[in-house]
């Protein structure tokens, strides 16, 4: 290895954990503010880039029929609680009617809207909000009447989640890979390493994500709301915090960050129905190197991963992923080693 590879390989790595401090971001914010290790985050990944692939080839997504299941199986969830606490038939329907509209819109517009092939930039944006749409209705079905579970069961929901999210890709998209087409053909060459137009984007995106997030969480009532909520679960309900709308946003802003990362990793890789499973778990391992708590500390974690899995492909490209994943013994060891008896008692 010389100066010049090892460049390409730190820019391919650097690339690559942009879009895992993305994931891990969002892993840690679901984790403070719901406690739910969130296993199917890559699922949104996947989800996000095989829905603007398939809008590309002038066809309807089958993340609009899974929107439009997921919705009503969601409206029928709400209808029932609103039965159950008022036993008024109008108010019942009101509930489920609230539920279900918006994602039936915009499932609507997005089948209309499939076959008129309008530029990539619509469809992207399109791909994004579909996928959005996702978190509330995730967390609706599987874990709003597990709230006050303990994280052991709700990890367990989350594995069957994935489970459940990665074979109705394989039904609603099939078993095709897709690769979704640049969003910038700009090629800069730098020395040895050429930087492309994606990369840059990749990066420029990464970074005022992150921004708009500390924007968000610094001078939002709504962020200092889900602040608040990660801190003291039940103090913020004594102050009037709903933990359910805490929880239905963070799960929105999840889904947002994964269907973009999906459209920003779909044009440098082949995504299949069962990619965002990998993708996710290197999020996963920035999270846990930042101890599911801090966000600068998963953001300069992803950046760690994914050097190490550029630098570990080029020496042993078949144990890239061991490498990757085993960096979570010595940090789990160091976490175990630091932590005192009373972590166990709480």
């Amino acid at each position: 290895m010389d100066s010049s590879i090892a460049s390409i390989l730190l820019l391919d790595g650097l690339t690559n954990g942009a879009i895992y401090a993305l994931l891990g971001l969002a892993t840690v914010l679901v984790f403070t503010v719901t406690r739910v290790i969130f296993i199917p985050q890559g699922e949104f990944v996947a989800y996000g880039a095989l829905t603007l692939a398939i809008l590309q080839t002038g066809k309807v997504p089958g993340t609009v029929w899974l929107l439009l299941i997921l919705a009503g199986v969601a409206a029928l969830m709400d209808m029932r609680s609103a039965w159950l606490r008022h036993r008024r038939l109008p108010l019942a329907l009101k509930a489920g009617l609230k539920t279900f509209v918006a994602p039936a819109l915009l499932a609507g517009l997005t089948a209309w809207a499939a076959p008129h092939q309008f530029p990539l930039g619509v469809q992207a944006l399109l791909s994004v909000v579909l996928v959005t749409a996702f978190g509330p209705l995730v967390y609706r079905v599987a874990y709003q009447s597990l709230a006050d579970a303990t994280p052991l069961v709700l990890l367990i929901v989350s594995v069957g989640v994935h489970f459940a999210m990665t074979g109705l890709g394989l039904l609603f998209f099939g078993a095709e890979g897709f690769r979704n087409p640049s969003f910038w053909e700009l090629r800069l060459a730098l020395g040895p390493v050429t930087l492309s137009g994606q990369a840059i984007i990749i990066f420029a995106a990464s970074l005022a994500l992150i921004t708009l997030l500390w924007l968000f969480f610094e001078r939002s009532l709504l962020g200092k709301a889900l602040r608040a909520t990660a801190v003291n679960r039940l103090g913020a309900r004594l102050m009037g915090i709903s933990s359910q709308t805490s929880g239905q946003l963070t799960f929105a802003m999840a889904a947002l960050i994964g269907a973009l990362s999906g459209l920003l990793i779909g044009p440098t890789t082949t995504v299949f129905y069962d990619s965002g499973f990998l993708i996710g778990l290197k999020g996963f391992v920035a999270a846990v190197i930042a101890g599911l708590s801090s966000y600068p500390g998963a953001l300069f974690g992803a950046l760690f991963v994914g050097v190490i899995e550029a630098f570990g492909s080029f020496w042993a490209s078949a144990f890239k992923e061991v490498i990757v994943f085993t960096l979570i013994l010595p940090v789990l060891l160091w976490r175990s080693l630091r932590s005192g008896p009373s972590d166990e008692e709480h």
